[in-house]
């Protein structure tokens, strides 16, 4: 059975994008619609930005693009803002608040990250101790 990984893959996405854990998913082929399920609210920083996801995500995906995303922010400034859409551009990831968007490459995005501790969980403590309950 596919795994939400292999769905977000299989449109041209790398599974990074997704923190480690997700429970399960829905996704309707014809429409696009689909929800990810996490135990919990997740958080973590990655290249100095804040991100947090919600325990249920949801949205359109199509080949390249993400459309209508709830469930994931990300903190600008002093303030969380919702990361709306998601698409493919060259090798970069174009991530859009409605008002704003970054690009970052997609090689970032070739491993999940794990909630409370991003890609630093190694480091003893970690620097970003983010993990919330629902």
């Amino acid at each position: 059975m596919l795994t939400a990984y292999d769905v977000l893959k299989s449109y041209d996405f790398p599974a990074g994008l997704l923190p480690e854990g997700v429970t399960g998913y829905e996704l309707d082929s014809e429409t696009g619609k689909f929800a990810a399920y996490l135990k919990g609210s997740c958080s973590f920083s990655i290249q100095g930005y804040q991100l947090r996801y919600k325990s249920t995500i949801t949205g359109y995906i199509s080949k390249g693009k993400l459309t209508k995303l709830k469930g994931v922010s990300v903190k600008i400034l002093f303030i969380w803002v919702n990361i709306i859409e998601v698409s493919i551009s060259d090798n970069d990831l174009e991530f859009s608040v409605g008002i704003a968007s970054a690009d970052f490459p997609i090689d970032n995005f070739d491993e999940s990250p794990q909630c409370g501790c991003g890609f630093d969980c190694n480091n003893s403590g970690g620097n970003n101790p983010f993990l919330l309950s629902s």
